[in-house]
């Protein structure tokens, strides 16, 4: 297996969103916003004719100016080496890189759970944040998931979900019920199986729950052609919102970066 280190970093970014799920959002504002965001030296994974790259943004740029097709989790990583495809890598993909090339953590924004999404019931972000021994930080599971029964399935499998300056996950860009975590991050050691939400500000989310349901009988009717759900979801939530939900997940995983870059060295 090949890789393209660009820089050396303490955790890697996933590449889904950026590549999928930010419908409105060309390249130059990207790189607009992830230099005012101050993370020029955070490194993203992706995979190019069956090489692992983990490369800045500038190096993404090119891959993503591809219009790659394809997306890959860890039960399909193997597959997409052994016949030299190209795509982008999900959370529990980049769980993986991150394991096979001793990095710490991965950073996610949202995340897969379980919910009426086909082939992902019980999606395998889960089971990597198992048994992967790399800590994520992310946002949350997705709204239109089962938040309270991914969070209960992670507890019972002996998972930290910990919430960033709040002890309950209250959804990811619309406001649910709060469900109980672990506990809050205090800074503790990093000891994996450990997640750890960053939840966006309450009052910055979408409160019209008309658009998520609109967003998700779109994603269903992609799913049924064949496509892609998280995608065609937020394909429709950035047109229904008119772009504000793309920009609100940008600047989501942009702050997850800057929280996983402040790490105390002496933790990774």
């Amino acid at each position: 297996m090949a890789i393209d280190k660009e820089a050396p970093s303490s955790f890697l970014v996933e590449s889904c969103l950026l590549t999928f799920g930010l419908a409105s959002i060309g390249g130059a504002e990207l790189a607009r916003e992830w230099r005012a965001a101050g993370a020029d030296d955070a490194v993203i994974c992706w995979i190019e004719e069956g090489d692992i790259v983990a490369g800045t943004l500038e190096r993404y740029l090119t891959f993503r100016a591809g219009a790659p097709r394809y997306k890959f989790a860890l039960d399909s990583l193997e597959r997409a080496r052994k016949e030299k495809l190209t795509g982008a890598l999900t959370a529990s993909a980049t769980m993986e890189v991150c394991r096979r090339f001793g990095v710490p953590v991965a950073v996610s924004c949202g995340i897969g759970g379980i919910g009426d999404v086909k082939g992902e019931e019980v999606c395998i972000d889960l089971a990597a944040i198992r048994d992967s021994g790399v800590v994520l930080v992310c946002t949350s599971p997705k709204d239109m998931l089962d938040i309270r029964e991914t969070v209960s399935w992670l507890l019972r499998e002996g998972v930290r979900v910990v919430g960033d300056g709040a002890d309950t996950c209250t959804g990811y860009i619309f406001n649910g019920k709060p469900v109980s975590l672990s506990g809050r991050w205090n800074g503790e050691e990093l000891r994996p199986p450990l997640l750890i939400l960053r939840g966006i500000a309450a009052d910055r989310r979408m409160d019209e729950e008309d658009v998520l349901r609109r967003a998700v009988s779109e994603a269903k009717e992609a799913e049924r052609r064949g496509g892609y759900f998280h995608p065609a979801a937020n394909a429709a939530l950035d047109r229904l919102s008119g772009g504000y939900s793309s920009r609100l997940q940008l600047l989501s995983l942009l702050d997850n970066i800057s929280f996983a870059a402040r790490l105390p060295a002496a933790y990774v």
